[in-house]
């Protein structure tokens, strides 16, 4: 179940953003440790830099600089997550209820408990809300998590590359039953589909 190796796009962008994430993050902190280890290094001979520059360059224009960076970074991966209001595309509505999950498909196929079946290679949209309490729909290799509130639909956008069977898990403490709250997407070829 790990974010860090994708299996489908929606992965693929949050993975990379983490990686983006954790590379700000560092230079960022080898920036701070540079301005904090600089006096203690330098010989009280050398010639101090000015405090104005110290302050207003390390401590205004380099963290804007990077925190900017980041924050486009983000913007760009939230929206290839958004839904985006394909009317052929395929929209699947999974419920969440103590301690399970029920998926309704908008072609007639009989609901599913806890196995959530979609073809590869295209996106599809899980609809994701609850009968009782707030829970969190995640399926680590194939994108981010959506909580699933009582009385509001969230909207995922998903796409699985290749077959297989991946692992999901409410990610929001939901109750004692909540360890148990698991549930498998099985992505098969478009013609499989059960």
């Amino acid at each position: 179940m790990s974010t860090l190796a994708p299996a489908g796009d929606s992965a693929t962008a949050i993975a990379v953003l983490w990686w983006v994430m954790l590379a700000g993050a560092t230079i960022i902190f080898v920036g701070v440790l540079g301005a904090a280890v600089y006096p203690l290094i330098r010989r009280r001979t050398d010639v101090a830099l000015p405090e104005r520059a110290m302050l207003v360059g390390g401590g205004l224009i380099f963290p804007a600089v990077v925190l900017l960076a980041l924050l486009v970074a983000a913007l760009l991966v939230g929206d290839r997550l958004s839904p985006r209001g394909e009317p052929d595309i395929l929209k699947i509505e999974a419920v969440a209820e103590r301690w399970a999950w029920t998926f309704h498909y908008p072609d007639g196929r009989t609901p599913t408990q806890d196995v959530l079946h979609v073809p590869t290679g295209a996106p599809f949209e899980v609809h994701v809300t609850s009968r009782d309490v707030i829970h969190s729909f995640w399926l680590p290799r194939l994108g981010g998590k959506i909580d699933a509130i009582p009385g509001q639909v969230n909207i995922i956008r998903l796409q699985v590359a290749e077959p297989g069977v991946y692992r999901g898990q409410c990610a929001e403490f939901c109750g004692v039953g909540h360890a148990a709250m698991s549930f498998t997407l099985q992505a098969h070829a478009p013609e499989d589909i059960p």
